[in-house]
């Protein structure tokens, strides 16, 4: 039997995706920087995770989540 349910799209947004990219980033850039030991590239990395958590949300708001206005999903 199958069940036939409706993909909701989570995570397949404009807006999560830029969030996302801009997060592995700056997390990679601390990685980097706190095995270089340089404290201030570590804690401007923070900066951008939050940044790239905050661009998430005004995206999202702004209509290119998943349900938003400007989002329309691709079909598979």
């Amino acid at each position: 039997m199958s069940i036939e349910s409706e993909e909701l799209g989570e995570g397949h947004s404009p807006a999560a995706w830029s969030a996302v990219v801009i997060m592995l980033l700056a997390i990679t850039i601390g990685t980097v920087a706190f095995f270089l030991d340089v404290p201030w590239i570590v804690w401007a990395s923070v900066v951008l995770l939050v940044i790239g958590f905050l661009t998430g949300v005004v995206m999202a708001r702004a209509g290119y989540g998943v349900g938003g206005s400007r989002y329309t999903p691709k079909e598979h």
